[in-house]
């Protein structure tokens, strides 16, 4: 399963999800949902504005950890 960290990445900058959403360019409210760990799917367009925005790699947001295989198709 996929772990995002943002809330771990925002927490190092010293950013709040309001200015990450500003400077990406996406709602407060898509912000919160990768947050906590309920998007389905992110572009990589978008990972890479949010990369810029706090200055790092992707593998920093982004998380694979053994477990809960979820629903995946196939």
């Amino acid at each position: 399963m996929i772990i995002v960290n943002i809330d771990v990445m925002l927490a190092r900058r010293k950013m709040s999800v309001t200015e990450l959403s500003e400077r990406v360019g996406i709602t407060m409210a898509n912000v919160s949902i990768l947050k906590n760990g309920k998007a389905k799917a992110i572009r990589i367009e978008t990972l890479d504005k949010i990369c810029r925005a706090l200055d790092c790699q992707p593998g920093d947001i982004l998380e694979w950890v053994p477990g809960d295989e979820g629903n995946w198709e196939k």
